[in-house]
């Protein structure tokens, strides 16, 4: 098994600012807002989460089970 990836880098769709966050490991992430245009993201139909949707990695729970299965599924 490989391991998990904590860190993953978000890029806003709206302004195209990017920046490195730690993701959490005991809950999805749902809203997240760009510090540049504030914007509030929030994940795409088919993904769990934020990080899932404009980030570089996926989440962590996605990471460890697959997309199937999702944050919180």
């Amino acid at each position: 098994m490989n391991a998990i990836v904590l860190k993953s880098t978000l890029t806003c769709p709206r302004c195209g600012y990017v920046k490195t966050e730690t993701m959490p490991t005991d809950a999805c992430q749902w809203f997240y807002e760009c510090e540049q245009c504030r914007a509030v993201l929030k994940p795409r139909p088919d993904d769990c989460c934020v990080y899932c949707s404009y980030g570089s990695v996926p989440c962590p729970p996605v990471q460890e089970h697959d997309k199937q299965h999702g944050c919180c599924g």
